[in-house]
C-alpha cells in the first residue's frame, strides 16, 4: 500500500522502532522518540543496500519519491547512488575546509619559516587585504581565472601596479600549494602571466654629488636647532651609506668599538646575511655622541614613548624635507635617506675603488653563486676599511668648502 501524507502525520511512536512501507523499496523508519527517517532499499551488483534519503517532514513524501526515482535512474545507468551521495558529502565537506582563505593561510604557515618575520607579516597583510574580499569563502576548485582577474584589475585601478603584480604572484603560489595537496589539477592563475601592466621602477631620489658638502654643513646647523638625535642618525647614515632601516633599528651590542666594526645580524638585513660595516673615525665620533644620550638603552635611536622600538621611518625623511631637499627649493635637489647609497656608489666608483668591495659594502649580493661565495668569504675587508675612511674624509673636505 502506498503511503499518504495524512497517514504519515498520524503515525505514533511505539516502544520500539518500526517501519512503514511505500512503493518500489521506499520505506519510513519511525523511531521510538517519534523521529522519522526515509530509507530506500535497493540491489546493486548483486548486493542488498540501503540509501538514507532524509528526515520527515524536512523531506516530504513527494520529495522522498523524487529522490527514489533519481536513485533508480542512477542504478539503471550502472552507478551506485550511495557512492554518489558519499562523494557529494565529501565534496561539500572539502569545500567548507578548502576555501581560498583557509588554503592561503595554510600555504603561508607552511612557507613563513623561509621568510623574515617582517616580510611574512607584510605578505599576509597584502594578500588578505587585496584578495579576500572576492576570493575569501570560495572553494579553491570553484575559483575561475576571471575571479582572479577581477582582484588584480581592482588593484590596478588604484594605480598600485607593484602590489597587483605581487598579489598575483602570491595567489598563484596558493594555487600551486593546492595542486601539491591534490586538491586541484590546473592553476587558474597561470593563465594571467603578463596580464599586470608594467611600469618603470623609480629609484629613490638622491641629491647631486656636489651637494653633499652643503648637506653635511646644513645637517650640523639642523642639529643646533635641537634635533641632535636626528642629526646624528643622518650623519651615521651618510658615513656608512647603509639602509635607513639598518640605522633606525641598530642596537649597541652590534658595535665593536675596539675593532671599529659594526656587525648587522642577518635577520635585520634585506638579503638575510650578516653585513659588516668598517667604521671610520668620523662614524665612531658620532657614535660616542649618540652613546652619551642613548647608551643605556638597547637601541641607538629608540622612540621616546616606546624604548623597544626604533626611530620612525619618516623621521629622517621629514628632516631632509625641512632642510629643503624636497624638490621645491632650487637649487637643492629632491633627496631621500636611501639616496646616499647612490651617491657613495657613484663617487667611489669614479675614484677607482674595487667595484667588488663597493658592492659588498652596499650589501648587494652577487647573482653568480661561485663569485658570491668568494666575495662573501673574502669580503675585501682591507679595501673596505680604507674605502670607508676615504669616504668620511671626502665628506668632511666637501663640508669645509661651504
Amino acid at each position: 500500500m502506498a503511503l499518504t501524507d495524512l497517514y504519515i502525520k498520524r503515525l505514533k511512536a511505539r516502544p520500539k522502532d518500526y517501519w512503514v512501507t511505500d512503493e518500489k523499496g521506499l520505506r519510513l523508519l519511525v523511531k521510538r522518540n517519534g523521529s522519522r527517517y526515509w530509507r530506500l532499499n535497493y540491489r546493486f551488483l548483486g548486493k542488498q543496500k540501503t540509501l538514507a534519503i532524509g528526515v520527515y517532514p524536512d523531506v516530504s513524501l513527494k520529495m522522498a519519491r523524487e529522490e527514489r526515482e533519481k536513485a533508480k535512474l542512477l542504478i539503471r545507468q550502472g552507478t551506485d547512488p550511495s557512492e554518489v551521495k558519499k562523494e557529494k558529502k565529501f565534496s561539500m565537506m572539502l569545500n567548507d575546509t578548502n576555501t581560498f582563505s583557509i588554503l592561503a593561510k595554510q600555504w603561508w604557515e607552511h612557507e613563513r619559516g623561509t621568510w623574515k618575520k617582517d616580510h611574512a607579516e607584510r605578505l599576509w597583510r597584502r594578500l588578505k587585504m587585496n584578495s579576500f574580499k572576492i576570493l575569501d569563502r570560495k572553494p579553491i576548485d570553484q575559483i575561475l581565472t576571471r575571479d582572479i582577474l577581477i582582484v588584480i584589475k581592482g588593484i590596478e585601478d588604484r594605480g598600485a601596479l607593484d602590489v597587483a603584480s605581487r598579489v598575483l604572484q602570491d595567489i598563484r603560489r596558493v594555487f600551486s600549494y593546492a595542486i601539491r595537496r591534490d586538491l586541484l589539477r590546473v592553476n587558474p592563475a597561470s593563465e594571467l602571466t603578463g596580464v599586470v601592466k608594467t611600469y618603470k621602477r623609480k629609484h629613490q631620489p638622491s641629491m647631486q654629488n656636489h651637494e653633499l658638502g652643503e648637506f653635511m654643513h646644513n645637517l650640523e646647523e639642523y642639529g643646533k636647532r635641537g634635533f641632535f638625535i636626528t642629526q646624528y642618525a643622518l650623519q651615521l647614515l651618510v658615513y656608512t651609506f647603509t639602509r635607513s632601516g639598518e640605522i633606525r633599528k641598530a642596537e649597541w651590542k652590534e658595535f665593536d668599538f675596539e675593532k671599529s666594526l659594526w656587525r648587522i645580524p642577518p635577520e635585520r638585513m634585506k638579503m638575510g646575511t650578516e653585513h659588516i660595516v668598517p667604521l671610520s673615525k668620523q662614524a665612531l665620533d658620532v657614535l660616542v655622541k649618540i652613546q652619551e644620550i642613548t647608551g643605556h638603552f638597547d637601541l641607538l635611536f629608540p622612540l621616546r614613548n616606546n624604548r623597544q622600538k626604533g626611530m620612525s621611518d619618516n623621521t629622517m625623511r621629514c628632516a631632509m624635507r625641512r632642510m629643503g631637499y624636497d624638490g621645491e627649493h632650487p637649487p637643492k635637489s629632491k633627496a631621500t635617506p636611501h639616496g646616499f647609497r647612490a651617491n657613495a656608489s657613484s663617487i667611489l666608483n669614479e675614484q677607482g675603488f674595487n667595484s667588488d668591495a663597493i658592492e659588498r659594502q652596499l650589501s648587494h649580493m652577487e647573482r653568480n653563486d661561485v663569485r658570491a661565495a668568494y666575495i662573501h668569504h673574502a669580503k675585501f675587508m682591507d679595501d673596505r676599511i680604507k674605502m670607508m675612511q676615504w669616504w668620511a674624509d671626502y665628506l668632511d673636505k666637501e663640508k669645509m668648502k661651504v
